[in-house]
């Protein structure tokens, strides 16, 4: 404990002197910003030569690389080597290595779904397999990192894994060549009924535009005429992937009138830029409905920005994040990374998305977005009473039609409709992932033949299956084996969002991720109101599409 607070202690001295113009002997510089860089270094020569305690220079400086950053704004982060592997591969959208999700389960590695095309699925491992051996080795009691770096590895090579499958009594052993896997950005894509689409996207990363655009033609062979797409929860990603998937939704205007997507600024003229729209795309005048709540952040606000800049179609949900800041990425010599905010990004109508942090630590600025009072209803003007429309100085805007809409604050929905906000007992329940062990035990009982009854057929499922209320009850009883003190009123309240997470999470482990997802919309509050929103959807977009 001294160690770590003499190293907590040095850390703030450098970062103070640094930042703060203490004024320590000899060390008082300028402002030009080499003198402070041999501020700094003298700090830290002093600091590993003399102090009482070894000291690590790598942690000294990336504490002080950290508190320097703290006094920009809450986006501007340094990313540390142990996690820039991670980060880059979810912006990148790919990795080498089996191709399955899984998770630990009573000590145990137990696949949750096979990536669809990946290796392992193509030798035909399937959900709730558990892995009880890599190479030889026993893999019970594996964390999650031990897992990582013995399943993924490079294109090509091999890997054996031993697998115990609830109901063969004999363990399966697979030899697997390791591949390319794509880390979806699109959760999910399928037909909520005869004539609308459903898109889920999770992220904007390299690999956004072409996987909406391969969803959108498949929903299109399948006879999709109007769209629901996705974006709550989803932080944003690359800027160039929300354009382009805003591009697909809006024509390109005239030569004299481009139609604006997005535009930055920024102190740096090299860094201002402005993206327009093209004609030709064949979902120019699909009817539209973007989702959105208090995740959905920058690239995501982009998206649903412009669609409502140009009454495009509806934004139904709950106000978005409010993050208008633009970041570029450089890599650094040790295997780190700076990301640093560069710009500002605004709206086809003029919005700057941006929330206010000044005076505000991180922590107050991130719990500010999930905290507001929004009331719930119709809001296509957008004269309901929220935050945003209280506050005399957010700085009002007009969309194509004339709408008003409010800058400075995220985007306020068309439509409010609140998410189901859980109880304590139930998010506690799903904070353990209690859903997941339960239905995975389920599933190696009791649920065995459900792979024999339902086969492929998820629609009969959907249709047929209803969780009894045995089930219910010997989950709750599961539930409380686990430690979880269950309060009745908050279980019943709940009740119909247990059915669901239990019925969503057998379907996932029959039919993947688009399974889980589109059980739990049948009681999601904002997709069905939605769903019922179309003629006002479209009749927004008509106000400009027959200008």
């Amino acid at each position: 404990m001294k160690k770590r607070f003499s190293m907590f202690t040095v850390s703030a001295l450098v970062i103070v002197s640094l930042f703060a113009g203490m004024q320590i002997n000899e060390l008082i510089s300028g402002d030009d910003i080499y003198a402070q860089l041999g501020k700094f270094k003298d700090v830290l020569v002093l600091t590993e030569k003399y102090y009482i305690d070894e000291v690590s220079t790598t942690e000294l400086t990336e504490a002080a690389v950290t508190g320097l950053l703290e006094k920009l704004d809450p986006h501007s982060v340094y990313i540390a080597p142990r996690t820039f592997e991670r980060v880059t591969e979810e912006f990148k959208g790919k990795y080498e290595g089996i191709g399955i999700s899984f998770r630990i389960l009573n000590d145990t590695i137990t696949v949750l779904e096979t990536i669809g095309g990946g290796p392992s699925a193509r030798l035909g491992i399937l959900s709730n397999d558990r892995i009880v051996k890599i190479d030889d080795r026993s893999a019970i009691k594996f964390d999650e990192t031990q897992v990582q770096k013995s399943l993924r590895g490079p294109k090509g090579t091999r890997v054996s894994v031993t697998i115990v499958r609830p109901g063969t009594p004999e363990p399966l052993v697979y030899e697997i060549t390791r591949d390319e896997i794509s880390l979806a950005s699109i959760d999910a894509a399928f037909m909520i009924n005869d004539d609308v689409g459903y898109i889920q996207a999770n992220k904007f990363n390299e690999q956004t535009h072409a996987e909406i655009q391969r969803s959108l033609n498949k929903l299109k062979e399948q006879g999709m005429k109007r769209l629901v797409l996705d974006l709550r929860w989803n932080p944003g990603g690359y800027l160039d992937q929300a354009v382009k998937m805003t591009d697909l939704f809006l024509d390109g205007g005239t030569k004299e009138n481009p139609r604006k997507i997005v535009y930055t600024k920024a102190r740096r003229s090299e860094f201002d830029e402005t993206f327009v729209a093209s004609t030709g795309e064949p979902f120019e005048k699909l009817p539209v409905i973007v989702l959105i709540n208090h995740g959905s952040a920058s690239a995501s606000e982009i998206v649903a920005g412009a669609i409502q800049d140009w009454d495009r179609g509806l934004v139904v949900g709950e106000t978005s994040f409010g993050k208008g800041l633009v970041q570029r990425q450089w890599p650094l010599s040790d295997g780190s990374a700076l990301r640093l905010t560069i710009a500002k990004y605004y709206t086809p109508s003029g919005r700057l998305i941006q929330r206010a942090y000044e005076g505000k630590d991180r922590s107050e600025y991130q719990r500010e977005a999930y905290e507001r009072n929004e009331e719930e209803g119709y809001n296509v003007e957008h004269d309901l009473d929220t935050p945003i429309s209280q506050d005399s100085a957010r700085p009002v805007f007009k969309t194509q039609s004339g709408r008003v809409v409010y800058g400075g604050g995220g985007i306020t929905p068309d439509y409010i409709v609140k998410d189901n906000y859980l109880t304590q007992t139930t998010a506690n329940i799903r904070r353990r992932d209690l859903f997941v062990a339960y239905t995975s035990s389920y599933l190696t009982g009791e649920g065995l033949s459900f792979r024999s009854t339902y086969g492929n057929n998820l629609k009969d499922f959907q249709k047929s299956y209803k969780v009894s209320e045995g089930m219910v009850k010997e989950f709750k009883m599961f539930v409380e084996s686990k430690g979880v003190t269950v309060d009745e009123k908050d279980f019943q309240k709940d009740l119909e969002y247990i059915k669901s997470a239990l019925k969503a999470n057998i379907a996932q482990s029959l039919w993947g991720r688009e399974g889980m997802v589109s059980i739990y919309l049948e009681t999601d509050k904002q997709i069905q109101k939605a769903l019922t929103l179309f003629p006002e959807a479209e009749k927004i977009a008509g106000l400009h599409l027959t200008r």
